[in-house]
């Protein structure tokens, strides 16, 4: 007799407050913050570095990245750019997963992290000593994780993939008659579940920001803004992705911005995106979708805690002080890398097919609506 599967129990995660986070930077003058960013910018020609950072933190590192000849984009563009740039050295300001993948696909390079205690919820949801034994009790099911993991959840993947390409990556197994094991976000596995008809088994992680956002509260902001398009990343719960003109990840989300005609977006995401989305579309409006509070009530306030640990003196510290370096076990790092990997290549022949075809590469294709990655 078939049995249910047993779904774990994941750790409960406490998270720092993001406004606490904050408040703890360093103030700097206008003098201060210049001659800081003139420091960071010697530190990273000295050591041949360059900065690798998410569209998530503070608009300054982004803005020191584009400077620099840096990068900021999504985790999955993050781990191209490191792996294919010259650099000797990459400075990574996001979450630690991020750094790790960098070391994964660069172990000849030395991988910094801006912030040494940025996590995510996500990958400590997951944690490798639980779910490997889960993985090895479904030994039938193509082992499939989301980039926000840690070196060893990967190492025991089959394959690895970012919120841009998961729908496609999860069709195409599906196709072949493969039966998928999930995680650790149980709102995207859902989305991709219900997106591609495919027969999943998820892991319940979820996204301290994401998971903060109502429905409720999103379709009473939307009722007073009737123009505004709602665009939302599939972390996000399901209310709140039935409520979505365009669902993506962050740089399908960031095109959608720049491409659609409505002049008023309501932003479901992380907020540090509105950087590079009034960049690409500037003189439109963008909102935070409602959370589950405001003020001091508010938890990640829609904004990553350990993304908020990224700052300049964070950074120009792990410059001057070698600190904060990545290191990944060398047999995790390989059999991590075979994963990442298969991302890689997978993405890049979705690309070559979009390039073939005259669309987007890598993003959202105007006149696309609640599918993606398509």
């Amino acid at each position: 007799m078939s049995h249910a599967p047993a779904i774990p129990i994941v750790p409960v995660i406490e998270a720092p407050s993001t406004a606490e986070i904050l408040a703890r930077a360093p103030l700097e003058t206008p003098a201060e913050h210049a001659a800081l960013v003139a420091k960071i910018k010697r530190l990273l020609k000295q050591q041949d570095a360059v900065i690798v950072a998410h569209y998530y933190v503070h608009e300054d590192i982004q803005r020191l990245a584009e400077e620099t000849g840096g990068y900021v984009s999504d985790s999955l563009d993050m781990a191209r750019f490191g792996h294919e740039h010259r650099a000797r050295t990459l400075v990574v300001a996001g979450v630690r997963f991020m750094g790790e993948t960098a070391k994964i696909l660069n172990p000849e390079k030395r991988v910094l992290m801006a912030a040494r205690d940025a996590e995510c919820s996500l990958d400590l949801a997951c944690p490798a000593e639980q779910f490997i034994p889960f993985c090895d009790a479904y030994p039938e099911r193509t082992v499939v994780v989301y980039s926000n993991t840690s070196a060893a959840v990967k190492a025991r993947a089959d394959w690895v993939v970012t919120s841009s390409i998961a729908v496609k990556l999860v069709k195409y197994l599906k196709d072949r008659g493969e039966k998928i094991l999930w995680a650790p976000d149980r709102h995207l596995g859902n989305y991709i579940q219900q997106a591609t008809g495919a027969d999943m088994l998820i892991w319940p992680g979820a996204c301290v920001v994401h998971e903060a956002f109502k429905g409720i509260a999103l379709g009473a902001l939307k009722a007073r803004h009737p123009g505004a398009a709602v665009l939302v990343h599939p972390e996000s719960p399901a209310s709140v992705i039935a409520l979505a003109d365009v669902v993506g990840s962050t740089t399908q989300l960031i095109q959608a911005a720049r491409d659609l005609p409505n002049k008023e977006f309501i932003v479901a995401t992380d907020t540090g995106i509105f950087y590079k989305m009034r960049q690409a579309a500037p003189g439109k409006l963008f909102m935070e979708a409602p959370t589950a509070g405001r003020g001091a009530t508010c938890e990640s306030c829609a904004h990553c805690p350990w993304m908020a640990m990224n700052n300049l003196t964070a950074l120009a510290q792990a410059l001057e002080t070698g600190a904060n370096e990545i290191q990944v076990d060398e047999a995790v790092r390989v059999k991590a890398l075979r994963a990442t990997q298969r991302m890689l290549d997978f993405a890049d022949g979705i690309d070559a097919r979009a390039a073939g075809q005259g669309r987007p590469v890598s993003g959202f294709a105007k006149g696309e609506r609640r599918q993606l990655g398509d």
